[in-house]
């Protein structure tokens, strides 16, 4: 009997099934795979829609903060006014206050707007140079104090105009909403769009606010980022030469050298737990330990690298160890068999191996600690500061802001223009961790071996 006969001949035998028929199983498991894979499309949908209406939020709403408002115009310096003594001393002529400014500044657009022929029927001297900001006078005295040889000469300035002058060209105040306004008149904004199609008023990019400190309310064209920049770079610094040794040191002996125990066991479950621990717990922490029993100053950048030093830890330790044992065991065996000693062999063969997770690892702890709020504000980092800290290690200990609470202060302004500076904060903000996760990237790329 033949095998084809045999195999007709069994009672009961089921039919062969052909690999290129689909049966139902098969259909049921390709439409679950096809389920799959489309809600992960959906998904990655979703996220991408949701950061397209991030970005067009913040970008909208923050881009008007990097351009300002200015009015171009000659001004003479009076030296009777501005250097009564006629001498040059500078300490004679910082006796004069932003008053004494402010009345040059005065007269120096009435005369612009002469010269142009714009007419100012129905508007007081007081509503003219209502058009300028508050801060003109603080401006300009500066640049008077920092070069006193101008003093007598007629020189163009850039003076910034008021913040509702601003608002009305970028889209912000309208004419009807002018009506309602005490810090503005439609008949100041019709004077206002006079003067730009006279060339006395432009928009042009606003260096102040990425250079220039905070502002008061009332000023809120004047306010920049300066000092927070400054505040966060300097605690970047701190958190990257704290957290960097000691955390990488701790992974190195955890993962290599510390007997496996229950003492080792709770130290890598305590750091698994910190790196959880909400950051307002560290900025408490902080609070007690520094500024309560240490006695250092509070919103000072030294006391803020320390709390985010606490925080970054854990981070940095998890990513260390984790780099450190996805070397091979090889690489230590070859090591040890040529007669290194274990020390030569981490520091020699082990660590450069790890080193693209290393960095990454820390480069993601410090991009984490940029963005914190909450420890910050307990710390006292929410106060208004509009001094530049000095260079270190002084400016360690001096007054500063970071740019986060910077935006959190933005946010909590009355004036609309603080909103719009607040989003541009956020752009700057973001911009940083880009750069940042950028770098650890490139770094990662540039150290990475492969076996």
């Amino acid at each position: 009997m033949t095998d084809a006969t045999s195999q007709t001949g069994r009672s009961g035998a089921q039919p062969r099934k052909s690999l290129h028929v689909t049966d139902a199983r098969t259909r049921r498991r390709n439409a679950a795979e096809a389920r799959f894979r489309f809600y992960g499309a959906a998904a990655i949908a979703v996220s991408i829609l949701a950061l397209v209406i991030l970005l067009t939020s913040v970008l909208g709403n923050g881009l008007g903060a990097f351009r300002q408002t200015f009015i171009t115009m000659p001004v003479a310096l009076d030296a009777k006014v501005l250097d009564k003594s006629g001498t040059g001393d500078i300490e004679v002529m910082k006796k004069v206050t932003t008053i004494g400014y402010a009345k040059v500044i005065e007269k120096a657009l009435a005369t612009a707007l002469a010269e142009k022929g714009i007419a100012t029927d129905g508007l007081t001297a007081k509503q003219i140079s209502g058009l300028l900001s508050q801060e003109a006078a603080a401006n300009l005295r500066n640049q008077v104090l920092a070069d006193p040889a101008l003093v007598g000469q007629t020189v163009d300035v850039k003076l910034l105009a008021n913040g509702r002058v601003d608002g009305f060209f970028k889209g912000r105040v309208t004419m009807d909403s002018a009506k309602l306004d005490s810090n503005i008149s439609p008949e100041q904004l019709e004077l206002a769009l006079k003067m730009r199609e006279a060339g006395l008023m432009s928009l042009s990019f606003n260096p102040g606010f990425l250079f220039g400190g905070d502002a008061s309310e009332l000023r809120p064209e004047a306010a920049g980022l300066g000092v927070a920049i400054l505040g966060s770079a300097y605690m970047m610094l701190i958190v990257l030469v704290l957290a960097l040794p000691i955390g990488v040191a701790a992974s190195i002996y955890l993962e290599e050298f510390a007997p496996k125990n229950k003492w080792t066991d709770l130290i890598e479950v305590n750091i698994s737990n910190l790196a959880a621990v909400p950051s307002i717990v560290f900025g408490i922490l902080g609070l007690a330990i520094f500024i309560n029993f240490m006695g250092l100053p509070q919103s000072a950048p030294i006391v803020g690298g320390l709390v985010l030093t606490l925080m970054t830890l854990p981070t940095i330790i998890i990513a260390t160890r984790a780099a450190l044992k996805a070397v091979p065991p090889s690489i230590r065996d070859a090591a040890l068999g040529v007669g290194a000693s274990k020390m030569q062999a981490i520091t020699h063969h082990v660590l450069p191996l790890a080193m693209p997770g290393i960095l990454t690892g820390t480069i993601i702890g410090l991009a984490q600690a940029l963005g914190e709020t909450a420890p910050l504000l307990l710390i006292g980092m929410v106060a208004f500061v509009r001094e530049f800290p000095d260079a270190p290690p002084e400016g360690f200990f001096d007054p500063a802001s970071a740019l986060p609470v910077q935006v959190y202060n933005f946010t909590q302004r009355a004036d609309p223009a603080f909103v719009e500076r607040a989003s541009g904060a956020i752009i700057v903000l973001l911009v940083f961790l880009l750069l940042m996760n950028a770098v650890a990237i490139l770094l990662r790329r540039r150290f990475e071996r492969r076996w």
